[in-house]
Protein backbone atom coordinates (compact mmCIF):
# COMPACT_ATOMS: atom_id res chain seq x y z
CA UNK A 1 0.00 0.00 0.00
CA UNK A 2 1.16 3.83 -1.08
CA UNK A 3 2.34 5.56 2.19
CA UNK A 4 0.45 8.96 3.14
CA UNK A 5 1.75 11.94 3.84
CA UNK A 6 1.16 10.91 8.09
CA UNK A 7 3.42 7.89 7.17
CA UNK A 8 6.14 9.85 5.12
CA UNK A 9 6.34 12.68 7.86
CA UNK A 10 6.24 10.05 10.39
CA UNK A 11 9.14 8.03 9.19
CA UNK A 12 10.90 11.27 8.14
CA UNK A 13 10.73 11.76 12.19
CA UNK A 14 11.92 9.12 12.90
CA UNK A 15 15.13 9.22 10.89
CA UNK A 16 15.81 12.68 12.49
CA UNK A 17 15.22 10.96 16.09
CA UNK A 18 17.89 8.55 15.32
CA UNK A 19 20.11 10.81 13.53
CA UNK A 20 20.10 9.73 10.07
CA UNK A 21 20.69 12.50 7.60
CA UNK A 22 17.16 13.37 5.31
CA UNK A 23 17.87 12.21 2.48
CA UNK A 24 14.86 11.92 0.38
CA UNK A 25 15.82 9.97 -2.57
CA UNK A 26 16.90 7.22 -0.14
CA UNK A 27 13.57 8.10 2.41
CA UNK A 28 11.73 7.80 -0.91
CA UNK A 29 12.93 4.29 -1.42
CA UNK A 30 12.34 3.01 1.97
CA UNK A 31 8.31 3.71 1.62
CA UNK A 32 8.02 2.01 -1.30
CA UNK A 33 8.05 5.32 -3.88
CA UNK A 34 9.55 7.49 -6.32
CA UNK A 35 11.13 10.52 -5.12
CA UNK A 36 8.86 12.57 -7.63
CA UNK A 37 6.04 10.80 -6.04
CA UNK A 38 7.15 11.70 -2.58
CA UNK A 39 7.90 15.48 -3.88
CA UNK A 40 4.18 15.88 -4.56
CA UNK A 41 2.96 14.11 -1.76
CA UNK A 42 5.16 15.74 1.19
CA UNK A 43 7.06 18.66 -0.62
CA UNK A 44 10.48 19.34 -1.10
CA UNK A 45 13.37 18.47 2.04
CA UNK A 46 12.72 21.69 3.61
CA UNK A 47 8.82 21.26 3.76
CA UNK A 48 8.87 17.39 5.06
CA UNK A 49 12.36 18.32 7.54
CA UNK A 50 9.86 20.95 8.74
CA UNK A 51 6.49 18.75 9.18
CA UNK A 52 8.91 15.78 10.52
CA UNK A 53 10.00 18.53 13.21
CA UNK A 54 7.08 19.87 14.03
CA UNK A 55 5.69 16.17 13.97
CA UNK A 56 8.53 15.18 17.19
CA UNK A 57 7.46 18.78 19.06
CA UNK A 58 4.31 17.78 18.59
CA UNK A 59 4.70 14.63 20.36
CA UNK A 60 7.29 16.05 22.70
CA UNK A 61 4.50 18.49 24.43
CA UNK A 62 1.77 16.05 24.11
CA UNK A 63 4.48 13.99 26.74
CA UNK A 64 4.70 16.71 29.09
CA UNK A 65 1.09 17.18 29.14
CA UNK A 66 0.31 13.57 30.14
CA UNK A 67 2.71 13.52 32.45
CA UNK A 68 1.87 16.46 34.29
CA UNK A 69 -1.87 15.11 34.42
CA UNK A 70 -0.46 11.60 35.72
CA UNK A 71 1.60 13.64 38.23
CA UNK A 72 -1.02 16.22 39.52
CA UNK A 73 -4.36 15.80 37.95
CA UNK A 74 -6.29 19.09 36.58
CA UNK A 75 -4.22 20.97 39.29
CA UNK A 76 -2.92 24.32 37.50
CA UNK A 77 0.19 24.44 40.08
CA UNK A 78 2.20 21.49 41.41
CA UNK A 79 2.75 21.32 45.23
CA UNK A 80 6.05 23.64 45.06
CA UNK A 81 3.98 26.11 43.50
CA UNK A 82 5.19 25.98 39.43
CA UNK A 83 2.26 26.68 36.83
CA UNK A 84 1.58 24.40 34.89
CA UNK A 85 1.88 25.63 31.88
CA UNK A 86 5.48 26.42 32.22
CA UNK A 87 5.81 23.03 33.96
CA UNK A 88 5.27 21.58 30.37
CA UNK A 89 7.07 24.39 28.46
CA UNK A 90 10.25 23.31 31.00
CA UNK A 91 9.89 19.39 30.33
CA UNK A 92 9.46 20.33 26.72
CA UNK A 93 12.53 22.17 26.15
CA UNK A 94 14.15 19.57 28.43
CA UNK A 95 13.20 16.52 26.09
CA UNK A 96 14.23 18.48 22.90
CA UNK A 97 17.57 19.17 23.96
CA UNK A 98 17.98 16.29 25.11
CA UNK A 99 17.25 13.92 21.62
CA UNK A 100 20.44 13.07 20.76
CA UNK A 101 19.20 12.25 16.87
CA UNK A 102 17.58 16.51 17.01
CA UNK A 103 21.24 17.84 18.14
CA UNK A 104 22.99 15.99 15.66
CA UNK A 105 21.16 17.55 13.04
CA UNK A 106 21.73 21.30 14.39
CA UNK A 107 25.27 19.70 14.45
CA UNK A 108 25.35 18.71 10.98
CA UNK A 109 23.11 21.30 9.00
CA UNK A 110 22.51 24.26 11.33
CA UNK A 111 21.79 27.04 8.71
CA UNK A 112 19.08 24.58 6.96
CA UNK A 113 17.78 23.93 10.67
CA UNK A 114 17.86 26.87 12.60
CA UNK A 115 16.02 28.74 8.71
CA UNK A 116 13.26 25.55 9.31
CA UNK A 117 12.79 25.55 12.76
CA UNK A 118 12.49 29.36 13.24
CA UNK A 119 11.03 30.68 9.91
CA UNK A 120 7.83 33.01 11.43
CA UNK A 121 5.99 31.17 8.06
CA UNK A 122 7.45 27.78 8.30
CA UNK A 123 6.15 24.67 8.83
CA UNK A 124 7.26 24.77 12.72
CA UNK A 125 7.18 28.07 14.99
CA UNK A 126 3.85 28.85 13.73
CA UNK A 127 2.50 25.59 14.92
CA UNK A 128 4.79 25.50 18.06
CA UNK A 129 3.23 29.55 18.93
CA UNK A 130 -0.41 27.86 18.58
CA UNK A 131 0.41 25.15 20.95
CA UNK A 132 2.01 27.36 23.34
CA UNK A 133 -1.37 29.45 23.27
CA UNK A 134 -3.54 26.81 23.95
CA UNK A 135 -1.16 25.96 26.56
CA UNK A 136 -1.04 29.58 28.45
CA UNK A 137 -4.88 29.68 27.43
CA UNK A 138 -5.39 26.60 29.21
CA UNK A 139 -4.21 27.70 32.55
CA UNK A 140 -5.93 31.27 32.43
CA UNK A 141 -9.31 29.83 31.90
CA UNK A 142 -8.96 27.31 35.37
CA UNK A 143 -7.58 30.65 37.07
CA UNK A 144 -3.76 29.84 37.20
CA UNK A 145 -2.48 33.24 36.25
CA UNK A 146 -3.65 36.47 34.95
CA UNK A 147 -1.62 37.52 32.05
CA UNK A 148 -0.34 41.52 31.71
CA UNK A 149 -0.32 41.38 27.88
CA UNK A 150 -2.25 39.10 25.19
CA UNK A 151 -1.62 35.35 25.14
CA UNK A 152 -0.41 36.22 21.62
CA UNK A 153 2.40 38.35 22.37
CA UNK A 154 3.56 36.67 25.88
CA UNK A 155 3.40 33.60 23.51
CA UNK A 156 5.88 35.24 21.13
CA UNK A 157 8.11 36.36 23.65
CA UNK A 158 8.22 32.67 25.37
CA UNK A 159 8.50 31.05 21.97
CA UNK A 160 11.22 33.80 21.20
CA UNK A 161 13.00 33.27 24.31
CA UNK A 162 13.10 29.90 24.31
CA UNK A 163 14.21 29.43 20.73
CA UNK A 164 17.39 32.01 21.86
CA UNK A 165 17.99 29.99 24.50
CA UNK A 166 17.23 26.31 22.68
CA UNK A 167 19.24 27.06 20.10
CA UNK A 168 22.18 29.08 22.32
CA UNK A 169 25.09 27.32 20.95
CA UNK A 170 23.99 27.37 16.89
CA UNK A 171 22.93 31.09 17.39
CA UNK A 172 25.05 32.62 19.87
CA UNK A 173 28.03 29.90 20.42
CA UNK A 174 27.69 29.68 24.14
CA UNK A 175 26.44 26.19 25.82
CA UNK A 176 22.02 26.10 26.21
CA UNK A 177 21.30 27.41 29.82
CA UNK A 178 17.76 25.52 29.99
CA UNK A 179 17.74 26.40 33.87
CA UNK A 180 18.06 30.42 33.29
CA UNK A 181 15.48 29.52 29.91
CA UNK A 182 12.64 28.80 32.79
CA UNK A 183 13.57 31.23 35.42
CA UNK A 184 13.36 33.98 32.83
CA UNK A 185 10.13 32.47 31.06
CA UNK A 186 8.73 32.33 34.44
CA UNK A 187 9.17 36.11 35.11
CA UNK A 188 7.56 36.60 31.98
CA UNK A 189 4.85 34.73 32.23
CA UNK A 190 4.42 35.32 36.32
CA UNK A 191 5.41 38.91 36.14
CA UNK A 192 7.69 37.79 38.90
CA UNK A 193 10.55 35.28 39.96
CA UNK A 194 8.53 32.02 41.33
CA UNK A 195 10.41 31.35 44.92
CA UNK A 196 11.14 27.91 43.91
CA UNK A 197 13.03 29.66 41.19
CA UNK A 198 14.89 32.39 42.73
CA UNK A 199 18.28 30.23 43.76
CA UNK A 200 18.63 30.21 40.09
CA UNK A 201 19.70 33.92 39.77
Amino acid sequence: MSPTPEEIVRTAAHWIGRGIRLDTRTLAAEVGISRSTLFRRVGNREDLMGDALWYMADRTMAAAIRDWAAAHGDAVRDPAGELRCLAVMRQYREAIAGNEGFRRLLDDEPTLAIRVLTDPHGRVQPRVMAAHIELLRRDVDDGGFVPAVSLDSLCYAIVRLGEAFLYSDVLASRAPDLAAASTLLAALVEGRVPAHEQQLL
